[in-house]
């Protein structure tokens, strides 16, 4: 199976593309969407449209995995990331892909067998674990942990874990 992983965000959305099933993983890409500030908000998702658009057309994933709402104090915040993740699954919808979304405590806990590990933890255990030379960049680091997450739903000891919810 092939699925696309996002870490939506206005600024710079985490994506990844990983290749197998609950047993092993591959790398296909990663890398982050990078808007910059002085984009307008409604330029930045339409960026954001575009790129996870043409990621699914180059890599035709079968599913695409996204991390599930979180969490924040300030409601701008919120509003804001719910936007950048909308811009991601209108992408995939539009696309025909199923999505899947998971919380982001499950995601750490199955990548670092800790659901509070820090950003850092995070990006050292999807370098051990998908066998890459280098640390991936943080948010990229967060959509290879979903994609692991996706990958890894199969395996019953995992399944437990992650709460796999259609979106």
């Amino acid at each position: 199976m092939r699925v696309l992983a996002i870490d939506p965000a206005i600024r710079n959305t985490g994506y990844a593309l990983l290749e197998g099933d609950h047993s092993t993983q591959k790398v296909l890409d990663f890398g982050v969407i990078s808007i910059p500030k002085k984009i307008p908000q409604s330029g930045a998702l339409a960026a954001i449209h575009s790129g996870i658009a043409n990621l699914i057309k180059k890599w035709e994933p079968d599913e695409t995995a996204v991390e599930g709402i979180i969490y924040v104090q300030s409601h701008r915040t919120a509003i804001t990331m719910g936007a950048a993740r909308a811009a991601s699954l209108i992408a995939a919808a539009e696309m025909g892909l199923k999505v899947f979304e998971y919380a982001p405590r499950k995601v750490k806990q199955v990548v670092t067998g800790n659901g509070s590990a820090d950003k850092q933890q995070v990006a050292f255990m999807t370098r051990a674990l998908l066998g890459l030379t280098e640390l991936p960049p943080h948010d990229a680091a967060d959509a290879l942990a979903i994609g692991i997450a996706h990958l890894t739903s199969g395996d019953p000891l995992k399944a437990a874990i992650l709460k796999r919810q259609e979106v």
